[in-house]
């Protein structure tokens, strides 16, 4: 195992740390959205493409520019009515779905730099080729995780509220506020409102985190049924992360900024705080290391959290103790998600330190081996699909550097990513999708 880290930030501010010299240089950017455009608290209508292609005629559909990546924030559009959707021009291959009806296996992702989700088609068989932008759907401001239940709705975190989103329809049926005060609505890594957000195992409630900034977060409960919430929990500072226990009977907050997770007793909304800190927590609100993501292990409850590509920490929530195990990737990392053997991705968004690797894609498998994949640019967040075959990485990211499109990566043929450095290896590297305004959160549908 590589040394100890030193002192790492998601704040405004970071320590030096041992070994590391080039903190104060990434803190130092924090990607802000400028909106100039709004129709009222709730709706706001702005492009998920950086050109403009057709203005808004006298439907609620407008004709856009297929997405193109890149590192810039989306210019407003003219205003458009709440839930419109739209259409992105047709990808070369002509697979993509007409308005109105959305395949299977499509990907779904939040557009953290706009107010939208895209409905991105993931081209022949999944693998990419081809693929492409298919619409959005207007969501509220800065929407950040979502999920997807059996029933075709999606439910995103948003700024603003718990959007509901027809997905089979690409309309949105509702905005559910937040019983949590957050203060005024605003756009960037430390705007106030949703984060994580999860599905209870039976569908009948949803769990979203909510940031209170400069303060404890919350985990609201929504009913799915009555799209009204039912409960307000306290948990830690900034919740990244919300996931449920397999039985249902508890809710799991990844509280970034105090090193922690709570555990919420599903029928009480009685919490319990759990350390996680492999690294010691010195440093406080400006230290870099500290819990992003968790996954849920189904076979024996533990909860996943991988820190700096150095150390999995493993989480028994009966207990509350912790236990490390190595990690290879030396890089800092956010996403992570469980394939249906076990295998763990995780997200490795980039240095944080001169010394640090570049950003990549582990694959741990079950037994502790791990593949690392280079990746280009930093990405944030990551879903496996059903066979376990493909990953999609969200080029989004929650700090500067991000870029608008999924990385796709054929998890069958990993020998052939190991060596992408490789100019005679250009044909194998991962393919890169067009998708949307600053993606963050990813489901498969």
């Amino acid at each position: 195992m590589t040394g100890v880290r030193g002192a790492h930030t998601d704040s405004a501010t970071a320590p030096s740390r041992t070994g590391r010299t080039a903190c104060a240089a990434r803190i130092a950017s924090i990607a802000r959205t400028v909106r100039t455009f709004r129709t009222s608290r709730t709706d706001r209508a702005r492009r998920f493409t950086p050109v403009l292609t057709a203005a808004v005629v006298l439907t609620a559909t407008a004709v856009l520019a297929g997405c193109a990546s890149g590192t810039a924030e989306a210019p407003p559009e003219a205003s458009a009515a709440p839930g419109t959707v739209r259409t992105a021009d047709p990808a070369p291959s002509g697979t993509l779905a007409p308005a109105g009806r959305t395949p299977q296996g499509t990907l779904l992702v939040a557009d953290f730099g706009g107010d939208t989700v895209t409905f991105v088609d993931p081209g022949k068989d999944g693998s990419g080729r081809g693929g492409g932008p298919i619409a959005s759907v207007e969501v509220g401001t800065a929407p950040y995780g979502l999920v997807v239940g059996e029933d075709g709705r999606a439910w995103v975190a948003t700024a603003e509220g718990v959007a509901v989103v027809d997905t089979r329809q690409r309309t949105r049926l509702a905005l559910i506020p937040y019983e949590t005060e957050t203060g005024p609505v605003t756009t960037g890594e430390y705007r106030g409102g949703g984060m994580g957000i999860a599905l209870a195992p039976d569908g009948r409630h949803v769990y979203v985190g909510v940031n209170v900034p400069g303060g404890n977060g919350t985990v609201e409960v929504i009913d799915t049924a009555t799209r009204e919430v039912t409960g307000v929990a306290p948990v830690g500072r900034r919740p990244f992360d919300v996931d449920v226990s397999p039985d249902g009977r508890e809710v799991y907050a990844t509280n970034h900024d105090s090193f922690d997770v709570t555990a919420v007793d599903a029928d009480t909304l009685r919490t319990r705080r759990m350390e996680v800190a492999p690294y010691g927590t010195e440093g406080g609100l400006g230290s870099w290391l500290k819990p992003h993501y968790a996954v849920v292990r189904p076979q024996d409850g533990t909860l996943l959290l991988p820190f700096e590509g150095e150390r999995l920490a493993v989480l028994d929530p009966r207990s509350g103790k912790v236990t490390i195990e190595r990690m290879t990737a030396d890089t800092h990392q956010h996403g992570a998600a469980l394939a249906p053997d076990g295998t763990l991705l995780v997200v490795g968004t980039g240095p944080i330190g001169s010394a640090d690797e570049g950003p990549s894609l582990t694959v741990r498998a079950p037994g502790g081996t791990e593949r690392i994949v280079p990746l280009e640019g930093p990405h944030e967040d990551v879903a496996v699909s059903a066979d376990g075959r493909t990953a999609y990485v969200t080029g989004g990211f929650t700090r500067d550097g991000y870029w608008n499109g999924i990385t796709v990566v054929d998890l069958d043929n990993l020998d052939k990513l190991e060596d992408l450095d490789n100019p005679n290896n250009e044909k194998n590297k991962p393919i890169r999708l067009s998708a949307g305004n600053r993606p963050l959160g990813i489901a498969i549908l």
